[in-house]
């Protein structure tokens, strides 16, 4: 890590990073259908943004972010655009795999100019970046932030190449047995949940069948939240047999096909109605598959906004829950975002014969030992085993 000249004082300078008004964006810029995969490096960006700040701004705003989410990027890309100014003394345009490896490290442990145990406003000279050292989930979660503006960059232009592609994730501890799933009855209240939302509007229309989709999606297919919201409409389609795949492009640029259940076929022809198309398309369709509900061109939403979307409908599924005096779905269900969805359904079909090298080949496991933590029949035979057992009874 570069160590600033003595001379030097470091000053934690204001960066804006506030949304832009409606007026000043182009949100179509980076999903429109030749943006992204597949540019040309000599095609012109599609981005205004001359600045790594401006840019970040545009990033920020393109969406449908809620506040918290927007304040948690604000805050993770405050932090790498200060770090790319004074630790590493460089733009977006110049940065390394190295570079974004070293800000991983630099994470663990900020040095002490950069933490102050008080939350100063960033208006206020007294404020640093950091309270202190980053866990792993924490620092997993500022990589996905810095990972996602990235390719934002990228997808418009602004960045010809994306150093963020090849670096790995922050592995966050966990349990060797996968307990953050729904089960079948909180996924059946969720569904039920976003299906009575009142629809008075085209916008709310659209917005409640978008949300339904991605709920029956990510629970039949177990699809990563990238997977599904990085595809276009193409992606879905029949070889003529009868049976419907959905084309994702998995971790390290992998392709899989997951099979698509006829729910999730019906949920996806109604999402499309919603927005004006037709019930099906071809392959060649390059539209995004996830749309945003507010924009009058069809625009695809970020990681996030997806993300929140579904933790929105979660969060009603709960109040319902606990109004029914459910507190174990209602507990589930506070907590739980789309990758719970993903669990859900390998857990699912772990415990009812499903083999788990064909599970193994749905999730994209690179080891069948992580498909193995989905299944919990062992446990279940265990617990019948020891609670039916003669005599069980007799020991109270």
């Amino acid at each position: 890590m570069s160590t600033p000249p003595a001379k030097h004082t470091r000053l934690f300078l204001p960066i804006d990073l506030d949304p832009l008004p409606d007026d000043g964006l182009d949100r179509a810029a980076a999903t429109r259908p030749e943006a992204g995969l597949g540019r040309h490096p000599h095609e012109e960006p599609v981005t205004d943004a001359r600045t790594d700040a401006e840019l970040a701004r545009e990033y920020i705003s393109h969406g449908e972010l809620s506040a918290k989410s927007i304040a948690n990027v604000q805050k993770e890309l405050y932090r790498f655009l200060t770090w790319c100014r004074e630790e590493a003394g460089k733009t977006f345009r110049q940065l390394s795999v190295a570079d974004l490896n070293a800000y991983k490290e630099f994470l663990k442990q900020p040095p002490a100019t950069w933490i102050c145990s008080t939350k100063w406003p960033r208006s206020d000279p007294r404020y640093r970046p950091f309270s202190g050292p980053l866990s792993d989930p924490s620092r997993r979660q500022a990589m996905i932030a810095i990972k996602g503006v990235l390719t934002y960059a990228e997808q418009t232009g602004y960045l010809r190449r994306n150093p963020a592609r090849l670096v790995r994730n922050v592995r966050a501890p966990h349990a060797s047995r996968i307990t953050r799933y729904l089960t079948p009855q909180a996924i059946a209240l969720a569904l039920a949940t976003v299906e009575a939302r009142p629809a008075g509007s085209e916008t709310a229309l659209r917005q409640r069948e978008r949300d339904r989709f991605l709920l029956v999606a990510f629970a039949q297919t177990g699809a990563r939240l990238n997977e599904i919201v990085g595809a276009h409409m193409g992606a879905i389609y029949s070889e003529g047999d009868g049976r419907w795949w959905l084309d994702v492009m998995g971790k390290g640029a992998k392709p899989r096909r997951l099979p698509v259940p006829p729910a999730m076929l019906a949920a996806f022809r109604d999402y499309r109605r919603a927005f004006g198309l037709l019930e099906q398309t071809g392959r060649a369709d390059r539209m995004p598959l996830v749309l945003s509900s507010r924009s009058k061109e069809f625009v695809r939403i970020t990681d996030e906004a997806a993300s929140e979307a579904l933790k929105a409908v979660f969060q009603a599924a709960a109040d319902e829950a606990a109004s029914r005096g459910d507190g174990d779905s209602a507990s589930a269900l506070r907590q739980a975002s789309a990758h719970w969805l993903r669990h859900s359904m390998l857990t699912n079909h772990a415990n009812n014969g499903v083999q788990l090298k064909t599970l193994q080949d749905t999730a994209g496991h690179a080891n069948i030992a992580t498909t193995a933590a989905y299944l919990h029949k062992q446990d279940h035979e265990r617990h019948d085993e020891i609670v039916g057992a003669p005599g069980a009874k007799g020991l109270l």
